[in-house]
């Protein structure tokens, strides 16, 4: 039940009318969906339902205008949507709302997600690209409302970069820029700040994107009073409407109930940004929500009885219906038929979805009373045993949960019998089964993950030149920008000036405007353009200026980038590089080091942390011969250093998860990163002048972490452990001692307790004592090294203080 693909010259009357009736049934299918979803929730199948019920003649409307190539970023109310452009039957509905782990049965997020959370395959198996202008394409779901925003921009502007910059191989990604990347949200999201950024951008931009805002009146119980100056998104944004004069908006206003009206509006707004891309707004008005918000409540709580009669008359299949019989589309009789037709499908849709879901469980159940009754023969807890497996048999319809938990506590009963090895090998062979369903693609999975590129280091003539570090990294990317054409880098100051810190000097004037382009003061939208532009095969580096104002974006990195291969099932990818520059230079809010904060926000993303240029360098190189999205953290203060410029631009690459020693050392294992590195160096040069042999390692990459243990096999012969970071006292620090001490085992071979040395608890004050009395100090490290040291031997090293 799939919308098909006609135009209007070829369209006989018969051909409409069959076109109609086939839009009724999706829409009413995707109705009693909703009503059936909501039952299901409320007699405790399914965990929690958000439907699309009151929405969908406009989305059958938006589903006729989208083509082949076109991508959608959507929010959880577009069910009929994805039915009416072939992308989700009533099963798979059913399957999502019970959270059914098999990618084939919930294609959208294998139970990741909760229901109403849509996405489409871009990749096969192998996670190589499909060819995504053969199919209808969505973007995964995200719950946090006006989430999807920032990620529309790059979707859009992916279709201006194909067109406009010659030389990128479109193959599987762009028919010459004619893609339209179409936006969903609720009046209330309207509110969030993501949308009035995500608006701005693509406005300056000028890309093809269609945004519909279907407006309920209501965001939750919160009436639009509340929500929208003048409780008209479209009227405040009128300002944005485009004239002979000046590029903007083209601003569209439709009634939600209103199907004629709403194809012509939809087809009016998908030739416009398809053809001249120009973006445009949908305001679809006078939508009703039969159901309330979701299952979590009911809307009679809020609404009084002239707006319940008035969603009643207006509800948008009600008047469908009624303008198919006026204009004799079909009899009253013919759609009634239709009704109970659908009624009949789902019902047999969701029965069959909910015994998929189950009898994989229940044959688990079978097998694990089995064998519990085999146990329970020969233990001296026959009666308890017994009892639970006759518990577990009269559960009709068991989860996971219920299985392992009685498999764990029957485990303990029989710990000394013979029965134990049988029973525990029966839940790590189950658990090795199954947690996968669960966890697996929190990272790339495929041949071109991060692991698959071994380091190539730098190669040096005999006469090369030192230079300050950031011709290092601009030679590299003029490199990379010949290398590989579908690389483009953006940010503030990143294009004319060639980045605050010269980086990219003369760039934008070699490649051109799009490619290495500034753009406006957004970090949201910049993190999501990344986030879209990657969704489309290309390979974008987003800037950000300054890291401590990657904080606008780590909420868009956090529920967008890091989750996508996750909540996708590794269906999904979009390999973003984000460059920043960070740790040491002035005052509270340029010299900010919160990669604690970050690390911890934002898994499913590479952390990268050099501690030159030329190691970035070779971190960008790596990066773009994989399919992963990471974060570079370039060293605000070592632009200016001077660095050995390598002959191999483009081409030398740093291992990433791999750690560095710069300093081998038999005493003590000092282990940093980034900025504080050479403040390291300096202090244990100073050490050994009193005989403290210091091994220093460079960590290189908070995520991943030291993948060979190489900190580990250092502590080996030291037998001590100091972390030193510029973080604030139980950042990153803390995150490195567990990695060192419980993930490798460390602690078997510390003689000393491993101690952090970190920045003060309050941000960085301004000017140079500012940095001094705020973070690490050479000073600081040596005192606190030479202490370690006054507590194993005090005659040797008497107390400082």
């Amino acid at each position: 039940m799939t919308q098909a693909e006609t135009t209007a010259a070829s369209l006989t009357f018969d051909d409409f009318k069959k076109e109609v009736l086939n839009d009724y049934k999706i829409a009413v299918v995707s109705r009693e969906c909703s009503l059936l979803g909501r039952r299901e929730v409320l007699t405790g199948k399914a965990k929690f339902g958000i439907f699309g019920d009151g929405k969908e003649v406009p989305q059958l409307a938006m589903a006729k205008a989208f083509k082949n190539g076109d991508f959608r970023s959507g929010y959880y109310r577009d069910q009929t949507f994805m039915m009416a452009i072939g992308e989700l039957t009533i099963e798979q509905f059913f399957a999502g709302l019970y959270g059914h782990t098999d990618i084939n049965f919930d294609p959208m997020t294998a139970g990741r997600q909760m229901g109403g959370h849509f996405a489409t395959h871009s990749l096969n198996a192998d996670g190589s690209w499909k060819d995504l202008t053969q199919q209808k394409n969505s973007s995964a779901d995200i719950s946090p409302t006006a989430g999807q925003m920032p990620r529309l921009v790059g979707l859009a502007q992916a279709s201006k970069i194909y067109r406009d910059v010659p030389g990128i191989d479109t193959t599987n990604f762009s028919n010459n820029g004619n893609e339209v990347a179409w936006g969903t949200i609720g009046n209330a999201s309207t509110s969030e700040g993501l949308f009035f950024e995500a608006i701005n951008a693509a406005g300056v931009l000028q890309i093809p994107m269609v945004m519909s805002v279907w407006d309920d009146e209501y965001g939750i119980s919160v009436h639009a009073r509340h929500q929208t100056t003048k409780e008209n998104i479209s009227e405040i944004l009128a300002g944005f409407q485009r004239d002979d004069e000046n590029k903007g908006y083209e601003i569209i206003r439709v009634k939600g109930w209103d199907y004629a009206e709403l194809v012509s509006a939809y087809q009016r707004a998908s030739d416009l940004a398809r053809e001249q891309h120009v973006p445009v707004l949908i305001h679809v008005i006078e939508l009703t929500q039969p159901q309330g918000h979701s299952t979590s409540g009911s809307h009679e709580r809020y609404k009084n009885a002239d707006r319940l009669q008035w969603e009643s008359d207006f509800d948008c299949i009600k008047q469908m219906k009624e303008w198919m019989v006026t204009f004799n589309i079909a009899s009253s009789e013919a759609l009634d038929a239709i009704d109970a037709q659908a009624k009949k499908d789902v019902l047999e849709g969701k029965k069959a979805a909910w015994s998929a879901f189950t009898q994989p469980i229940k044959d688990e159940k079978a097998e694990l009373v089995g064998l519990l009754e085999k146990i329970a023969e020969s233990s001296i807890n026959k009666v308890f045993v017994q009892k639970y497996a006759n518990d577990l048999n009269d559960i009709k319809e068991p989860i996971r949960k219920d299985l392992l938990t009685t498999a764990r506590k029957v485990l303990r009963m029989v710990a000394k019998e013979n029965g134990r090895a049988e029973l525990a090998a029966w839940i790590a062979s189950y658990t090795q089964k199954i947690q996968p369903k669960f966890s697996a693609n929190l990272f790339s999975e495929s041949a071109q993950n991060v692991f698959s590129v071994a380091e190539v280091p730098p190669v040096y003539a005999d006469n090369a030149e030192e230079v300050d570090a950031r011709l290092v990294l601009r030679d590299n990317f003029d490199a990379i920008f010949t290398k590989h054409p579908n690389t483009m880098v953006f940010g503030e100051d990143a294009g004319n000036i060639g980045d605050v810190n010269q980086g990219l000097e003369g760039m934008q004037e070699k490649y051109g405007e799009l490619r290495v382009a500034d753009v406006g003061i957004r970090e949201a939208t910049i993190l999501g353009q990344g986030i879209g532009l990657a969704l489309r095969g290309l390979r974008p580096i987003a800037e950000i200026q300054y890291l401590d104002y990657l904080l606008y974006a780590v909420q868009i990195m956090s529920d967008d980038l890091a989750t996508l291969q996750y909540r996708t099932a590794g269906k999904q990818k979009a390999p973003l590089i984000i460059r920043t520059r960070g740790h040491r230079l002035e005052g509270i809010w340029h010299s900010g080091s919160p990669m604690g904060m970050i690390i911890n926000a934002v898994r499913g993303i590479h952390v990268l942390v050099p501690r030159n240029m030329t190691k970035a360098a070779g971190f960008y190189n790596t990066l773009l011969e994989t399919d992963e999205p990471a974060l570079v953290v370039e060293c605000l203060n070592g632009y200016r250093l001077k660095e050995k410029m390598p002959s191999n631009l483009g081409d030398f690459r740093t291992a990433i998860g791999v750690t560095e020693t710069l300093k081998q050392g038999a005493d003590i294992t000092l282990v940093s990163y980034g900025s504080t590195l050479r403040l390291v160096e300096q202090a244990a040069n100073e050490l050994l002048e009193i005989g403290i042999d210091c091994e220093v390692i460079d960590a290189q990459s908070l995520l991943p972490f030291d993948i060979h243990h190489d900190i580990a096999k250092s502590i080996q012969k030291t037998n001590r452990l100091l972390v030193i970071d510029e973080d604030v006292p139980g950042g990153a620090s803390a995150y490195i001692l567990q990695q060192v001490v419980e993930e490798q085992g460390a602690y078997a071979y510390l003689d000393s307790k491993p101690q952090t040395l970190t920045a003060k608890a309050h941000r960085p004050a301004y000017g140079t004592d500012g940095d001094y009395f705020s973070k690490p100090s050479a000073e600081d490290i040596y005192e606190k090294v030479y202490a370690m040291m006054h507590e194993v031997d005090p005659n040797k090293y008497p107390s400082l203080f």
